[in-house]
C-alpha cells in the first residue's frame, strides 16, 4: 500500500491500495493522509474539541462522538452511523481500509504512535480513531412498542457504569435503554469503551421528565420498578417469581440514588438482599443483576 507522503494538506488525493495475498486480485480507494500540521482543521475533531464540544459542532444535525478502535468502529458502521474522517496509525491503515470500502470520499489521517499522541494528549493503544455523525435518537414511544424489558437511567453521571450497564443490557437481553435529560452521555468515548461498542448496537434514547415519561411507560403497558433501598420494597427473588408481562427496570446514581420523583412513579420498590452488612451493590452490577432475573424466559441463551 501507499500512501502520498509529498501532499500538502491542500492537496489530499485518492490513492490507490493494493492488498497482498489475502485480498488478491482487489483493488479500492481511500483518501489518504500523511499528518504533517497537527493544526489542521482536519484534525480539530480529535485536538482541540471536547466529547461535549463535539456534541455540538454541528448542531442541529446531532453533533458528533468519537469511535475508538477498529472493533468499535466496525459496530458504529453496521449501526448505520457515517463517518466523517478517520485517524489511524500506519500500522492498522491495512485493517481500516476494508472498514471504509462504503465511503470511499471519507479522509483518512495516518501517522505514527508518537504524532497521534501529541495530537489526541493520550496514546492510542487501539491504534484508530473515527470521527462520527452522531444519529437521531428515536422517539421513545417507537422503542417501547415492541420491547418487554427496558433499563431506564436516571441521573447517572458515571461513563463508565454507564457503559458497563449497556454491556450488561446487551448480553442479557433486555430490548432498550433510555436515559434521563441529566444522564451521562452514552456516545461519550469512554462509555463507549466500557460498554466494547455495544452502546452503538443496542437501542437507546433520551427520556423526558417523570410526568411525561411516567404515563408514556404506563401507555404502552409498562410496570416501573424501581431499584432502591426502600421499607416496603420487595426482594427481587420475589419480584421475579411472577413478573409482568413488561417490566422497565429503572436504575438511579451512586450515592444519590433515585430521585423522588423516580420513586412516586415507580409501581414496585425492588431490592436485591445482600449480607455481611453491605447495603447495595455499585449500579452496574445491580443491573446486571436485576437484568439475569428478570429476563425474557422466550429469549434462549446463546452459547
Amino acid at each position: 500500500m501507499r500512501w502520498d507522503a509529498a501532499a500538502g494538506w491542500g492537496r489530499m488525493r485518492r490513492l490507490d491500495v493494493h492488498h497482498g495475498a489475502a485480498g488478491a486480485g482487489r483493488l479500492e480507494h481511500m483518501l489518504v493522509h500523511r499528518i504533517q500540521n497537527l493544526d489542521a482543521d482536519g484534525l480539530a475533531d480529535y485536538s482541540r474539541l471536547t466529547d461535549v464540544a463535539l456534541r455540538r459542532v454541528t448542531e442541529p444535525a446531532g453533533g458528533l462522538y468519537i469511535a475508538e478502535s477498529t472493533k468499535v468502529i466496525t459496530r458504529a458502521l453496521a449501526a448505520g452511523h457515517r463517518p466523517r474522517s478517520v485517524l489511524v496509525q500506519e500500522q492498522w491503515l491495512a485493517d481500516v481500509e476494508p472498514l471504509l470500502a462504503e465511503y470511499p470520499d471519507v479522509p483518512v489521517f495516518v501517522g505514527d504512535a508518537a504524532v497521534l499522541e501529541r495530537l489526541t494528549g493520550y496514546h492510542l493503544h487501539r491504534g484508530a480513531l473515527a470521527a462520527m455523525h452522531r444519529p437521531v435518537l428515536p422517539d421513545p414511544a417507537g422503542l417501547l412498542r415492541d420491547a418487554r424489558r427496558v433499563v431506564i437511567l436516571e441521573d447517572i453521571v458515571d461513563h463508565t457504569n454507564v457503559g458497563a450497564i449497556f454491556r450488561s443490557v446487551a448480553g442479557l437481553g433486555a430490548d432498550a435503554v433510555f436515559v434521563t435529560p441529566r444522564c451521562a452521555d452514552p456516545l461519550y468515548r469512554r462509555s463507549v469503551r466500557v460498554s466494547m461498542g455495544t452502546v452503538l448496537q443496542v437501542p437507546w434514547t433520551r427520556l423526558p421528565e417523570w410526568d411525561a415519561a411516567e404515563p408514556l411507560l404506563h401507555a404502552a403497558g409498562f410496570s416501573i420498578a424501581a431499584l432502591a433501598l426502600a421499607d416496603d420494597a420487595v426482594t427481587l427473588d420475589e419480584f421475579a417469581a411472577d413478573p409482568p408481562d413488561r417490566v422497565a427496570m429503572v436504575f438511579g446514581a451512586e450515592g444519590d440514588g433515585l430521585t423522588r420523583r423516580a420513586l412516586h412513579a415507580a409501581d414496585t420498590v425492588v431490592t436485591i438482599p445482600m449480607l455481611h452488612g453491605v447495603d447495595s451493590l455499585n449500579v452496574a452490577s445491580a443491573s446486571a443483576v436485576a437484568l439475569w432475573a428478570l429476563r425474557a424466559r422466550s429469549q434462549p441463551a446463546h452459547r
